[in-house]
């Protein structure tokens, strides 16, 4: 429950609703469902811009302040800039003076936590992760946040036990956004970071296996001195800070890391098309039309019967189409798409924006703007289409292109054991 004031109140509800552990620990859980209540708050805190956050229930110390700080300011770059607000002071949450946690005493637990669950999002980066991990030893289960008929067939190919986890936004923000409150982007993955963190617990699960990848560590755009990233909560920064938040505040015993933090988006393309697509082929998609808010629980399944689509109008569908391109022929790539894009008119902005000839790229999960100008070099030979975008660079710029190493190793946060899963793969 969160509030303005104690005048407008808000309920979300989150619905585990699934078999756990026998022996999950009440004192874990608590700290895990505390700290996922602060995070989710950011929903709410965004409509009227409070200028001070007020804990009613527990308290944050110092360090777990500048944490919270740091990810509602990072992850509301996209929204302040849409909202043409300067962000600075304009986030404080009350805090404990103490600098230091009370330390965690895991053996206490009483929790021996073992396998992993990965979260499912319906397109090639999760899909991937989810091939590599069935090749492996690693026992998994997947997991998607909202009830979908769609990921329910997906779970059935790929053939592991799927979780379900329901997130019901409160109806009353819905309402004041429609009559005009301050509205925009939010880091969605670090909400579903921290329920996967709850999930963790309640199934006594070690690891959480994201499938984040390198290219999402760069920024979008400055704004006012800033860097912003639509995909701040995908970064290895993140990664890096929530890990540590985890081992301080919540559990020594939870891993949360991304098995392909070292590929680039056009890497991953490449191992999805030529050694995950058939499998899924008509059961994936990474448009992000597929998914909307539900308003209210009664509305039932988003889905329908349909099954997952490709809009061919946003930045998404223009970036996937790019980085698939030199990998599919051009009749399998335009069978998927329905079209090719390269050839839309209404496009052309859009490839402009991810090939970096203009002031930014969209606010959207898309990679970097190198790899779409590698990709396209790569692609001329079947889509000679493209040579018109290539033509707008210098020759400078079309070099540095050519030689861009999109298959190299980049840095990374994942255990060792991850680690040996990866690299058997790529031998």
């Amino acid at each position: 429950v969160y509030s303005f004031d104690s005048a407008i109140f808000f309920e979300e509800m989150i619905d585990f609703d699934f078999s756990f552990t026998d022996k999950y620990n009440e004192k874990t859980l608590d700290r895990a469902i505390f700290s996922l209540w602060i995070m989710a708050g950011i929903s709410y805190f965004k409509a009227g811009l409070p200028p001070k956050i007020i804990i009613k229930k527990g308290q944050l110390n110092k360090a777990q302040q500048e944490f919270f700080q740091k990810v509602y300011e990072q992850g509301l770059g996209e929204f302040f800039y849409q909202n043409n607000l300067d962000p600075t002071g304009k986030i404080t949450f009350e805090a404990l003076d103490s600098q230091l946690p009370e330390k965690l005493n895991d053996s206490e637990d009483g929790v021996d936590y073992q396998g992993a669950i990965v979260p499912l999002g319906g397109g090639k980066d999760s899909l991937t992760t989810i091939e590599l991990l069935g090749a492996s030893n690693i026992d998994f289960e997947t997991i998607t946040v909202d009830s979908d008929a769609r990921f329910r067939v997906v779970s059935q190919i790929i053939g592991k036990p799927h979780i379900e986890v329901i997130r019901t936004i409160s109806p009353i923000l819905i309402d004041l956004n429609e009559k005009g409150a301050l509205n925009g982007h939010v880091p969605i993955s670090a909400i579903w970071a921290f329920i996967f963190v709850v999930v963790a617990v309640l199934k006594g699960k070690k690891q959480i296996i994201l499938s984040n990848e390198h290219s999402a560590n760069e920024a979008t755009m400055n704004y006012l001195g800033r860097k912003i990233n639509h995909q701040y909560s995908k970064t290895l920064e993140f990664e890096k800070d929530l890990q540590r938040y985890i081992n301080a505040n919540i559990s020594q015993n939870i891993e949360y890391a991304s098995l392909l933090r070292p590929f680039t988006e056009l890497q991953i393309a490449q191992i999805f098309c030529s050694k995950v697509l058939s499998k899924y082929e008509g059961h994936f998609s990474s448009c992000n039309r597929n998914f909307k808010i539900k308003r209210l629980p009664e509305q039932g399944n988003r889905a329908g019967e349909k099954g997952f689509t490709w809009c061919g109008r946003c930045p998404k569908c223009a970036f996937v189409f790019t980085i698939f391109s030199p990998f599919l022929s051009r009749k399998k790539l335009i069978g998927i798409f329905g079209k090719n894009l390269f050839l839309k008119a209404a496009l052309e902005p859009v490839f402009m924006d991810l090939l970096g000839l203009t002031d930014q790229k969209p606010f959207e999960c898309v990679g970097e703007v190198m790899e779409v100008r590698k990709a396209m070099i790569m692609a001329q030979e079947n889509f000679p289409e493209v040579r018109t975008f290539l033509k707008k660079f210098s020759p400078v710029d079309y070099a540095r292109a050519l030689v861009y190493d999109y298959e190299k190793f980049h840095p990374h946060v994942m255990s060792d054991e991850l680690l040996t899963v990866l690299l058997s793969f790529m031998k």
